[in-house]
């Protein structure tokens, strides 16, 4: 929105600024951080007067989280999404037809988490919407946003350590992208299980992924680094700052002791966002790596299921794995930091693939 009204005014004086990407997610960081920590307060007071008793905590979980936890009202996620969505409105090109897509399904998803959290809520029960349904609804707007990509992008995936150099799924691309996006969505889902947990690795792989889709909307960038060009997908870089200036607003009132959770409202988003980003700069192999620490919560809980089931024992002694952790002996806080030294590692690996070509 300034962007074009700047735009209009022939970008004059100091507004010439507004032409550049890196002025602009700066400006949407600092916009999104100001507004959460403007309206966080008293939203959370909001959230606690309507929730009452909070959201409720699994029985099956470790037991310290049945006292430590009890009361803390949910839908954290909407403060982000709420900053996030504002910032990035404000500060973004309105005819770049890719931050629209990131939108639609990060409020698509952010919707499912929603309903997920009211349920929870409002019945007093850790089931919410069933399982099946929220993957159907999940797929059906992540189908809808790689369809429209792909309209630009192609059909090919790229390979990470390889110079432009891919293969063309053709319409199994739509299937793939849409696994793509479910998957991170879900597994920053299963990793929002401690207080400030999920938030640091997802300003980490968002911050990643921006400078990725900077390089890979830049032709001269790209060109140099060997990576496929897309024209337009620069201006994520101002979603990605808005995402991050939001999560470090919603991570001031969610650090432990947490304030507030976010919910499947906030972690189904945010995971969707970063699925989606990866497969508009055709890098979605590349988050397996970024997103590391996500896909070891997923498969945690995949191989306990599986072992259980066929074996009748479980690999670990809870799982996602940073219960095991906790079972362990380890405080909630040292989990939760060494965790975020991992994303770290693990984001700098995948940017490494870069130049790695």
């Amino acid at each position: 929105m300034i962007f074009h009204l700047a735009e209009w005014l022939g970008f004059p004086g100091v507004l010439n600024l507004f032409r550049y990407i890196t002025f602009r997610s700066g400006a949407a960081l600092v916009t999104a951080l100001g507004l959460a920590l403007l309206i966080g307060p008293g939203f959370i007071a909001w959230l606690r007067v309507k929730q009452g008793k909070g959201q409720p905590i699994r029985e099956d979980g470790p037991a310290s989280h049945l006292i430590t936890k009890k009361g803390t009202p949910t839908m954290g996620g909407l403060l982000i999404l709420i900053c996030m969505v504002i910032a990035t409105l404000v500060w973004m090109e309105w005819d770049k037809p890719f931050t629209w897509a990131v939108l639609f399904v990060t409020i698509g998803f952010g919707t499912i988490g929603f309903m997920d959290d009211f349920n929870k809520v409002t019945k007093r029960s850790t089931a919410g919407v069933s399982g099946r349904m929220r993957l159907l609804m999940e797929f059906a707007i992540a189908l809808a946003a790689v369809w429209f990509i792909a309209t630009f992008t192609g059909t090919t995936l790229y390979f990470p350590f390889l110079k432009d150099s891919g293969l063309n799924l053709g319409w199994f691309y739509l299937p793939f992208g849409a696994l793509v996006i479910v998957g991170a969505a879900n597994a920053v889902n299963l990793t929002d299980g401690l207080d400030g947990l999920a938030t640091m690795p997802v300003i980490i792989a968002a911050g990643a992924y921006g400078i990725i889709a900077y390089l890979v909307g830049n032709a001269v960038f790209s060109g140099y680094l060997g990576v496929h060009f897309v024209s337009g997908s620069g201006e994520l870089v101002v979603f990605s700052g808005a995402l991050i200036g939001a999560c470090l607003g919603f991570l001031w009132f969610n650090a432990p002791p947490a304030a507030v959770f976010m919910g499947d409202t906030g972690s189904l988003a945010l995971g969707g966002a970063i699925g989606t980003i990866a497969v508009v700069t055709n890098h979605e192999l590349v988050l397996v790596i970024v997103g590391g620490l996500f896909v070891l919560e997923a498969v945690s809980v995949i191989v306990q299921v599986a072992s259980f089931k066929t074996t009748g024992k479980r690999v670990f002694r809870m799982a996602p794995i940073h219960h095991h952790f906790e079972q362990l002996g380890w405080p909630e806080s040292t989990v939760v930091i060494r965790f975020w030294i991992i994303s770290i590692v693990l984001a700098l690996a995948g940017l490494a693939t870069l130049k790695l070509r």
